[in-house]
């Protein structure tokens, strides 16, 4: 998701002065300007898992591959982007009157992938399975009891081992020596990766404890992220010169699941690209739910961040979204409150950050850049963004593997939700 790359460095180094677009970006209640416009829309090849990763899953219930929009970075030629996917296939259906979550492929190892659009097609052009630092693939399972949901077969009903290695995958970015940055909602973690998948390091909240597992485990981010809601852990992964933007989804559980889904204030860390510690953390306060998407009916916890890109400058771009709705801000980090190991990070403050935003914490002040609400035949739930340059993004949607009910054979019945990459032409430039 995000900036260029090195190879596009130089060239881009002006198209990401940017600054927001403001009241000339089309948006539902500014009819009178010129919408962005889909310039290509291809769908990405959906393998069955079986054939995707032959060596690590068996039997894939007839699941195609999926979820690669869960992140997109440009990949230094034109029309070739690195996509990541998320844990795998995974459900919550409701058995016995408990929801539970459900790995029907827990044998899948999530992957980095490198798509190739030519000629309005899409192809996968290489695949990099995640490893252990001795080369073993890694799977999307549960990590943790207590802190990770239990895990189960495909039906809810056959309980499967936590596997501390595991990753729920969200996000990337690559950086101009080769090396990857992944996000992860789990712990919630931030990986950094070699060019050949394996993992070189995992830093995690303090207080986690994560023991057993194949690569090295650094305890340096704030253990108030320990907090985070299940399922909404690190999501949005940005880079600007040498430091990593590293976006909570949603609100903390703080002091608890009450406050975090009423809450509008979510946190997101800089972190230094050398050494993996943060350097500085900030408030981030979303869009009331009620006007942003009048279909969720009020639920401001349907809220998120999906994607951060750093712009230079001091200013990021960041998604908001819902899974009807996607909107960009250009937040600005000039004059935000730098909340880093002061009180909000510690669990016993009250009011807590989420509670109340105090008057003098001062969130990331942001405008309105994109409103991608606006662009015709955009999928739901865009979980990817790309600037490509100063008048052109990239955007993918999660299609979550098309993963609906199974049968009594236990065979997937496909949503039939395609995975999309779609190139959009802004009516400005965005500088």
């Amino acid at each position: 998701m995000r900036v260029v790359p090195a190879a596009l460095a130089a060239s881009m180094a002006a198209a990401l002065a940017f600054a927001a677009a403001g009241p000339a970006v089309a948006t539902a209640a500014t009819a009178t300007h010129a919408a962005p416009r889909v310039i290509s829309d291809v769908t990405l090849p959906a393998p069955a898992l079986a054939d995707f990763e032959p060596h690590l899953v068996k039997d894939d219930h007839g699941v195609k591959l999926g979820g690669v929009g869960s992140g997109l970075y440009p990949a230094g030629r034109s029309g070739e982007y690195w996509m990541v996917t998320d844990r795998g296939p995974n459900g919550q259906p409701e058995i016995d009157g408990e929801k539970r979550r459900t790995f029907p492929t827990p044998g899948f190892a999530p992957a980095i992938v490198r798509v190739s659009v030519q000629h309005g097609k899409a192809k996968i052009a290489q695949t990099i399975t995640l490893k252990t630092s001795a080369g073993k693939p890694i799977t999307g399972m549960s990590n943790q009891k207590g802190h990770d949901e239990k895990p189960y077969g495909w039906d809810g009903r056959t309980t499967l081992s936590y596997d501390p290695n595991g990753l729920d995958t969200e996000d990337i970015i690559r950086t101009a020596k080769g090396e990857f940055w992944l996000v992860d909602e789990y712990s919630p973690s931030l990986v950094r990766v070699a060019a050949n998948g394996r993992i070189l390091a995992r830093y995690v909240p303090k207080g986690l404890h994560l023991a057993h597992t194949g690569y090295p485990v650094h305890e340096t981010l704030p253990g108030i992220f320990l907090k985070r809601q299940q399922n909404r852990g690190f999501e949005g992964l940005g880079i600007s010169g040498d430091r990593l933007y590293v976006a909570l989804q949603s609100p903390l559980e703080n002091p608890d699941k009450d406050i975090s889904k009423t809450s509008k204030v979510t946190r997101i860390l800089a972190v230094d690209l050398r050494t993996g510690k943060p350097v500085g953390e900030y408030a981030y306060v979303f869009e009331d739910v009620t006007k942003f998407d009048p279909k969720v009916e009020g639920d401001q916890s349907a809220m998120k961040i999906s994607s951060v890109v750093g712009l230079g400058g001091g200013k990021l771009l960041v998604e908001e979204r819902t899974d009807n709705v996607a909107r960009l801000y250009t937040a600005d980090l000039k004059g935000a409150t730098n909340l880093l190991w002061g009180k909000y990070d510690l669990v016993g403050t009250k009011p807590s950050l989420e509670t109340a935003l105090p008057s003098k914490v001062k969130p990331l002040a942001k405008k309105l850049t994109v409103d991608l609400a606006a662009v015709s035949k955009v999928p739901g739930k865009l979980e990817g963004v790309a600037v490509l340059d100063r008048t052109t993004i990239a955007v993918a949607n999660d299609n979550d593997f098309g993963l609906g009910e199974f049968d009594e054979n236990g065979k997937l019945i496909d949503t039939g939700v395609p995975s999309r990459l779609l190139v959009i032409k802004l009516p400005r430039a965005l500088g």
